[in-house]
């Protein structure tokens, strides 16, 4: 369950028209303590023709396989840092608040968000208050001196 403003999200029709991700925030209740990531909707996977679909195939030239679109696992994603993954592994997935905080409509626009939150928070500088350790893999906590 995803909560957006004053609504729950747990299907895309749920979201605006045309979007593509979303900007959310995951905290941790029992620490306060939040992480602040993007996830994609929808993504491409490439799969291999049926045997059907290779019969019907009167190039044999034509490539073997097809890409197909699919809905990513947003619905049971808590955010790919370490730290929160090995919680969830325990089963402690009651103990975390799950929040959308604003949507995207195309990759770039995905990227921009994400980063324009991660560094209007103060992510990096404030480690008692964010998992986050690193902004695009270019910024890291550790090159930032502490005050």
């Amino acid at each position: 369950m995803w909560k957006y403003k004053e609504s729950i999200i747990s299907e895309i029709t749920e979201m605006p028209d045309g979007v593509f991700g979303f900007v959310y925030e995951v905290k941790h209740l029992p620490t306060n303590k939040k992480y602040v990531g993007r996830k994609q909707l929808l993504s491409n996977i490439t799969k291999s023709l049926t045997k059907k679909e290779l019969s019907e195939l009167t190039d044999k030239r034509a490539s073997k396989k097809k890409k197909v679109q699919k809905e990513s696992d947003w619905k049971s994603y808590y955010g790919s840092h370490s730290e929160i993954k090995s919680l969830i592994k325990d089963g402690k997935v009651s103990e975390f608040e799950r929040t959308i905080i604003d949507f995207a409509y195309s990759p770039k626009h995905l990227t921009y968000l994400e980063t324009k939150y991660l560094f209007s928070l103060g992510v990096l500088e404030n480690s008692h208050l964010y998992f986050n350790d690193n902004i695009l893999g270019k910024f890291f906590r550790k090159d930032i001196p502490v005050k």
